[in-house]
């Protein structure tokens, strides 16, 4: 770890020197993303009329159908379910893996273990609350290689007559490791339906949306599902998740969301479908902003010698930027001067507690507008060996910038860098 002298200009200027083609890059993805969205709103004919909301059951709601047929155009889908009722990634996960599953399946979880949260959907047998395990589907988990490679080998051992879904995880989640790109989800999908051709091929696509220029159903998978108030939000959504894949998929995840023969016929809106659809609008945009501010730090803190995936220079497919510290002081130092930074609860000091849904105690920073919207900056840890930190999100790019110096300022004041 290199000593920093506290010139941040220089710090600055040089970062943004080196990074200066990815930054280009970031911002070339963002206007095609662009492009593509706008194209599916006029293909879908978007009128103001369509932002009215609806109450009670929401019957014909014009605005919410649309929205939908929007969603599967951007993502290349034969169908989309969007919604505020979906209350986060996991959940809209779960509705989706509840809906195309039932007693007696087996789910294989292809990239090895899945996010924290997904560890109580998975339950154990007979552990009462309702999880997939306590209602007779088995799930398996496939080790990922030392280098973040899927063991094919072990997939294939896992595999058996009753395997319905193949699982696959497209950021790092909470591990040191390459997220996966689309094209690499892509070849997966190919090799999975050469092991079984009739199972369903799931990508959770939390914190990808828009970080190239395809998603994974694009590249062959069955169904996808990702959080509103992450990435295709735009920092608009309040609440929400969406599901687009194959239409009888999406039919299925519909009846769980609801009732089996309701599915996404109802649900009223209650005035969200104006900010779900300009966040669509403005998601690529500020996705590209978030994907620089990751490029920045990471270019930064390698200066400082410090380990960061991805590296400045690597291919970008979701928005974590993991960053690796020395000690557990290293780490809370970091997650709080981003909080330190934030426009809002900026006051706020955060410590590390016993978080429901996860294993060890997690520090969390989250200044933001949206409670626990992913897209805004923020960062995460949980306290345990080897220390990293997860930072994500930026609106703005600026933003970004301010709490990198904020926790370099930080650092060097505590006599840790």
């Amino acid at each position: 770890m290199a000593q920093w002298n506290g010139d941040w200009e220089k710090l600055e200027r040089s970062a943004e020197e080196m990074a200066a083609s990815k930054l280009r890059e970031a911002d070339e993805i963002a206007q095609r993303n662009q492009w593509k969205v706008i194209r599916a709103f006029q293909r879908r004919k978007v009128s103001d009329f369509h932002f009215a909301g609806s109450t009670g059951y929401g019957y014909n709601d014009r605005g919410r159908e649309t929205l939908d047929e929007v969603y599967a155009d951007v993502f290349g889908a034969e169908a989309a379910l969007v919604r505020p009722h979906l209350v986060s990634g996991t959940h809209t996960i779960s509705t989706a893996l509840f809906g195309i599953v039932r007693p007696g399946d087996e789910i294989v979880f292809v990239t090895g273990k899945p996010y924290d949260t997904l560890h109580k959907v998975i339950g154990k047998p007979e552990d009462g609350t309702g999880s997939l395990a306590d209602w007779g589907v088995r799930s398996a988990v496939a080790p990922l290689h030392p280098d973040g490679s899927v063991d094919w080998e072990t997939v294939s051992a896992l595999t058996t007559e009753r395997t319905k879904v193949f699982a696959i995880q497209r950021s790092r989640g909470y591990d040191f490791r390459p997220s996966f790109t689309v094209d690499e989800i892509g070849e997966m999908v190919r090799r999975l339906k050469a092991i079984k051709p009739d199972a369903v091929v799931f990508v959770d696509n939390c914190y990808g949306e828009f970080t190239e220029e395809r998603e994974p159903t694009e590249a062959g998978a069955d169904l996808i599902a990702g959080s509103l108030i992450k990435n295709p939000g735009g920092g608009l959504a309040a609440s929400g998740g969406y599901i687009a894949g194959k239409r009888r998929l999406v039919e299925l995840a519909s009846y769980r969301l609801t009732a089996p023969g309701i599915g996404g016929e109802v649900g009223a809106m209650l005035g969200t479908t104006r900010s779900i659809f300009q966040g669509l609008y403005l998601a690529p945009l500020l996705v590209s902003q978030a994907v620089k501010g990751s490029i920045f730090a990471a270019a930064v803190f390698a200066q400082l010698g410090f380990e960061t995936h991805p590296a400045w220079n690597d291919p970008r497919t979701d928005l974590i930027q993991a960053i690796k510290f020395s000690s557990a002081e290293h780490l809370i130092t970091f997650v709080q001067a981003v909080q330190k930074a934030a426009a809002v609860d900026a006051h706020v000091v955060p410590e590390p507690w016993d978080m429901p849904g996860y294993e060890h105690p997690v520090i969390m920073a989250a200044g933001t507008f949206i409670q626990g919207g992913s897209l805004e900056l923020s960062a995460d840890a949980p306290i345990r060996e080897p220390y990293i930190a997860f930072m994500q999100g930026g609106l703005t790019y600026a933003h970004v910038k301010l709490a990198v110096h904020q926790a370099l300022s930080d650092l060097r004041e505590r006599g840790l860098l």
